[in-house]
């Protein structure tokens, strides 16, 4: 490269919290005050007011995908972020995501503080998954009808709100991601270019979640790519992207840092450093390197980092911590079980549904394909069948001796609204008390995004009653 690409890092100094991280606490006084100090110099650095475009718009997309503590871009990010265009000639900013499977956006705003961060600042809030969609296609791979390792669906649909601003227009205005600092149990880290995978609508993600979803989050990126990538790294997550926050002291690194730049695949490729991790630990970062989306970044060498990276020689562990209920019976396929999709998801979701919430065991997971008969045969008592591989092999001959009353099925290459409801019913776990805010208030958001037209896969508020998978 004859002109290196620039990475911003920055560390912040300011007492982070004192005492165990098991209790997720807004950052202080002397905490906010550095972070603001730094963001505001990242981008005078990167350009100020001379980034915005001829409409004078600013698009921002947080990693909102849950309110689980530690799994979302901190609030006070956001808002320094809003704070700083609209001091610097932003006519309008706007605030927009499309939370993972499973979750309401609406939902997730309330939980997070986002929508109050929008009614403080002016920004407007935009849930994707209440928006009009266009047709696009999954281009990196051909269908699985003419390649076995090929995609099993190639077309998904994208919000209308990002094809016609980020997309069309995308000359006239400022595009900023601003993805939180997390490795990741299926994709090796979520950061600028993962951030982008709530572009698909929610009923387009379960298709190939697989060992195919490094190059479909490639797909994306072909389509569109920020302007600007912020990483806040306040804190780190380590052993996946959502951390049990019972085990926050053992998953969660007070890292204290930014991590910025105007090419999203170069920010990345230093975000990932800062957790050990290179090209070959993230395989999606690779295909866009490998497929021409990186403006020739190929590496660390083709990078110049304003800051200091040289403290981060430690290689992070990102798939899961080993802390499951032990009178749950998990059975994995010996022939293939992804643990991009019908491993980790369910397993993640077990994880959280027994050491944050108390959730109960007494039932058994089967995920993948390749289970020995008579060990299926010689199971009793209710199972959830995650993942179309399992279910194609097993369902019917344990629905035949079982009953369908005692099996739960999750589909495609897991559902997690589906694994959700099984979850939530058979490990005893209220729906409503999952989201930390009162379940008055979380029952009118949901309410709201399905009049506003959501087509977010949210399970029933009362699954954990009623058999609903």
């Amino acid at each position: 490269m004859e002109h290196k690409t620039t990475v911003y890092v920055r560390h912040l100094d300011a007492p982070y919290q004192e005492g165990t991280r098991t209790k997720f606490r807004p950052l202080t006084d002397a905490m906010k005050a550095e972070l603001k100090t730094a963001v505001w110099e990242i981008f005078d650095k990167a350009g100020g007011s001379a980034l915005l475009k001829s409409s004078r718009q600013v698009f921002l997309k947080p990693n909102g995908i849950d309110g689980q503590p530690y799994c979302y871009t901190r609030p006070e990010l956001v808002e320094t972020v809003i704070e700083y265009w609209k001091a610097h000639g932003a006519e309008k900013v706007w605030l927009f995501e499309n939370s993972t499977q499973s979750n309401a956006t609406r939902l997730v705003y309330a939980v997070t503080g986002y929508d109050a961060i929008c009614r403080r600042t002016g920004a407007k809030p935009v849930y994707l998954d209440e928006e009009k969609t266009v047709p696009f296609e999954f281009k990196g791979r051909p269908s699985a009808k003419d390649d076995p390792d090929g995609y099993f669906v190639t077309t998904f649909d994208m919000p209308r709100f990002i094809v016609k601003n980020l997309i069309e227009d995308r000359d006239k205005s400022l595009y900023i991601s601003l993805p939180k600092l997390k490795t990741h149990s299926m994709a090796g880290v979520t950061l600028g270019v993962k951030n982008q995978w709530a572009f698909p609508a929610q009923p387009s993600r379960g298709f190939d979640h697989n060992y195919n979803l490094h190059h479909k989050l490639a797909d994306v990126l072909s389509y569109v790519r920020p302007d600007f990538t912020l990483i806040e790294g306040v804190e780190g997550t380590i052993y996946g992207h959502y951390p049990v926050t019972a085990l926050a002291d053992e998953a969660v690194l007070p890292l204290k840092v930014l991590v910025a730049g105007k090419n999203v695949v170069a920010t990345d490729i230093v975000g990932a450093r800062i957790f050990g991790l290179g090209l070959a630990d993230v395989p999606h970062l690779k295909d866009a390197v490998d497929r021409g989306l990186s403006e020739g970044v190929r590496g660390l060498e083709d990078i110049n980092i304003d800051g200091d990276i040289s403290m981060y020689n430690t290689k992070q562990p990102t798939d899961l911590y080993d802390y499951y209920p032990p009178d749950v019976k998990v059975m994995v396929g010996k022939e293939r079980c992804c643990k991009q999709g019908c491993m980790n998801n369910p397993l993640t979701l077990l994880q959280i549904l027994y050491g944050d919430h108390g959730g109960k065991g007494g039932w058994t997971l089967i995920i993948g394909k390749g289970h020995d008969p008579a060990e299926i045969d010689a199971l009793s008592g209710p199972v959830l069948i995650a993942g179309d591989c399992a279910i194609h092999e097993v369902a019917d001959r344990l629905i035949a001796r079982l009953g369908k009353k005692n099996v739960f099925l999750s589909h495609k290459c897991n559902s997690l609204a589906e694994t959700a409801a099984g979850m939530f019913y058979l490990m005893k776990v209220d729906p409503m008390e999952f989201a930390p805010i009162n379940p008055l208030k979380a029952l009118r958001c949901l309410t709201l995004s399905k009049l506003h037209g959501s087509t977010a896969l949210v399970p029933s508020p009362f699954s954990n009653r009623f058999k609903t998978v």
